[in-house]
């Protein structure tokens, strides 16, 4: 090993990327069925893709391997296809090609922007200060810089349970297409977060979800990404690894307003059965959920049901609400209604 200091990641914002041809991409994960709150941002994603003759790349992001379920994959498909969704590229299933995955982790362990951790949770936890603990929605502890080791590796090998990227201490600010100027600041929201994790001794590493992406967006081209708001923190994580990879330009980025519960939070299991197959299985129309989502985006005063190619030519960005936006029991009701 090593000793040195990481190299620094320059900061200033990157122009956003020059292509002649515009592409996006839809990127479910097969952890479980789609629900209310992705048809959203899938239809939206979509739509506006379709009206700026973007490519559209379908990746299957199934990195989270221990929640990958049987059969959601194929029925992930099945109900895009359903809601009227297509795409030009893909399915492309992240899993079946890591090599550039293994190839950007030897760039970045080679220019000291990485370093094997083999603490567990409960150590970190003993080690923890009270600002360490997960934000909200979070299940990641914040890793300070005073834990990093005192010499850095140059080669990167598959034999730890973590890698962990070495996060600068400055702000990284971006520009939001639909928020507006956003500012994250990685070095105190998580800190080192882990790029690259290993189950067991018997099975294989796999980049962890910051590091697939970037290294994922970019060898697709991506030149817009369209998703909720609940990630505009990883955007500052995403950015930073871009930038410690080499890359020149970045992604415009667009954080939509997630879909909540009448608690506020984020749509999930605790509001109830808000599954696509089982609002079609109940003999609700692609139409009727389309049509939600076109109230949800300000394009009809009330609830209707509409066609995709209706939604496709009626969506603005402008009409889009900027605040979360609320499934309620009065939605559940007239999707059920099926009138």
């Amino acid at each position: 090993m090593d000793r040195g200091q990481p190299h620094t990641v320059a900061l200033r914002p990157l122009p956003t990327t020059p292509s002649p041809t515009p592409t996006t991409r839809l990127a479910p994960s097969p952890t479980g069925a789609l629900h209310l709150g992705n048809a959203r941002t899938f239809l939206v994603t979509w739509a506006l893709a379709r009206q700026q003759n973007m490519r559209i790349v379908l990746r299957i992001e199934d990195l989270d391997t221990p929640r990958v379920k049987p059969g959601v994959l194929d029925l992930t498909i099945d109900l895009l296809t359903w809601l009227g969704i297509d795409w030009d590229t893909g399915p492309i299933i992240q899993s079946h090609d890591l090599r550039h995955h293994h190839a950007a982790m030897q760039h970045l362990v080679a220019n000291r922007h990485a370093f094997p951790d083999t603490r567990t949770r409960r150590e970190l936890e003993a080690l923890a200060s009270p600002q360490s603990a997960p934000n909200e929605g979070s299940h990641e502890l914040v890793f300070p810089a005073s834990l990093r080791p005192a010499t850095l590796p140059t080669t990167f090998t598959d034999d730890a349970p973590a890698w962990r990227f070495i996060t600068p201490a400055e702000p990284i600010p971006f520009h939001d297409e639909f928020a507006g100027p956003q500012t994250t600041h990685p070095a105190q929201t998580i800190g080192d977060f882990i790029i690259w994790t290993r189950r067991d001794a018997a099975t294989p590493g796999q980049p962890a979800y910051q590091l697939a992406v970037v290294v994922d967006d970019f060898r697709q081209a991506i030149t817009h990404v369209i998703r909720g708001d609940d990630l505009i923190e990883s955007t500052g994580r995403q950015l930073l690894l871009a930038r410690a990879l080499g890359h020149t330009t970045q992604p415009t980025y667009l954080h939509l307003p997630l879909i909540r519960g009448s608690d506020g939070r984020r749509l999930a299991k605790r509001h109830g059965d808000t599954r696509l197959d089982t609002y079609r299985d109940r003999g609700v129309s692609a139409e009727r959920v389309i049509g939600l989502v076109a109230y949800w985006s300000g394009i009809t005063p009330s609830r209707s049901a509409m066609s995709a190619a209706d939604f496709r030519s009626a969506l603005q960005l402008s009409t889009i609400p900027k605040g979360p936006i609320t499934f309620t029991a009065e939605d559940d009701a007239w999707l059920l209604a099926r009138s």
